[in-house]
């Protein structure tokens, strides 16, 4: 179920950021960049998730974490100073447009790998 969450949130986020980067760029570089990252983030994640052997596991806490970073950073910043976030991108507001899944979705994964890995 996570694995499917993460390679759902990979296509979403990398999807929406390539068709904001081809069509309208200029207008909002950071948060349409910021898109791209995150979609990156969740290929990662995805991938090493579903691969599920040791050094698999480390980069997916990397990805995992960077993740985890990444909403808070981005979401705290959309509110604080919301005209860097004119646009908005998968992290914006927490996760807001997204139903918030991409502020809770990282700290279920580093619970699972960390409940997974005894």
């Amino acid at each position: 179920m996570l694995v499917t969450v993460y390679g759902i949130f990979a296509l979403a986020a990398t999807a929406r950021s390539v068709m904001q980067i081809i069509v309208d760029f200029q207008s909002a570089p950071l948060a349409y960049l910021l898109s791209a990252f995150s979609g990156l983030v969740y290929i990662v994640a995805t991938l090493s998730l579903a691969r599920g052997d040791a050094a698999s596991r480390r980069i997916a806490y990397v990805a995992i974490s960077t993740e985890a970073v990444g909403v808070l950073t981005v979401g705290t910043l959309s509110f604080a100073v919301p005209s860097l976030f004119a646009h908005p991108t998968v992290w914006t507001g927490y996760g807001s447009g997204y139903g918030f899944v991409p502020l809770v979705l990282p700290f279920i994964g580093l619970w699972w790998l960390r409940r997974t890995g005894r």
